[in-house]
């Protein structure tokens, strides 16, 4: 490898090992207490003011559940059949299931939480570079997105800039809520692509054409 490939992987280990910590939904204190390593110093490193010694990025690796090459960008492809992920954990006791198995670009994953004893605080809230798509499965989410805060239920949908503080709790103590999340670290976004209806009275385009309402 060529020694500009060299400055090159180490100079995008950084942001890789944040995506890597943000696509688990792990915080930097959550990441610190599960390895040893202090905040400011996985702070350093995730934004290429430091680099990472082979023995940190081991512990970073075993943490997030990827391997080295997945971190330097030189994993192969992976296989056509997806393997089945088992659910991370962390102090907060959510789980959280990975449903790509790719560090960099859009993915997803599937959040778990479990019932609170007693009413919910208001979630700690956290800000970062990116775009979040959110969807609740089962049970009832509070988000808390700058100023405001939401209460969605199965079948609720909530969009926005992770620039914006936002945080999230069970709002429920009668069972667990599920959520889908669809994160994109560099602020990519989903692309609906569903043709519009051909109301009566229309004609149907062909490929490469497109009709307005009033057309002829």
């Amino acid at each position: 490898m060529a020694v500009d490939d060299v400055a090159g992987t180490v100079a995008a280990m950084g942001p890789r090992l944040r995506t890597a910590r943000e696509h688990h939904g792990a915080t930097l204190a959550g990441v610190s207490c599960a390895t040893g390593i202090s905040t400011s110093t996985l702070s350093r490193i995730e934004t290429g003011r430091r680099k990472p010694t082979l023995e940190v990025l081991l512990q970073l690796s075993k943490a997030y559940g990827v391997s080295l090459d997945e971190l330097a960008g030189t994993a192969p492809a992976p296989a056509a059949e997806p393997r089945a992920t088992a659910p991370l954990s962390f102090g907060d006791d959510k789980a959280v299931v990975p449903l790509t198995p790719y560090v960099g670009g859009l993915h997803a994953h599937k959040h778990i939480l479990p019932p609170n004893e007693g009413p919910p605080a208001r979630p700690r809230q956290v800000s970062h570079e990116g775009y979040e798509w959110l969807c609740v499965l089962y049970g009832r989410l509070r988000l808390a997105l700058g100023d405001q805060d939401l209460v969605l239920t199965a079948g609720d949908v909530a969009e926005f800039d992770t620039r914006t503080p936002h945080g999230v709790v069970n709002a429920g103590s009668s069972g667990p809520v599920e959520y889908l999340i669809m994160f994109g670290p560099q602020g990519e976004r989903l692309r609906p692509r569903t043709p519009p209806a051909v109301g009566r009275g229309m004609r149907q385009p062909h490929r490469g054409q497109s009709f307005r309402e009033d057309e002829p």
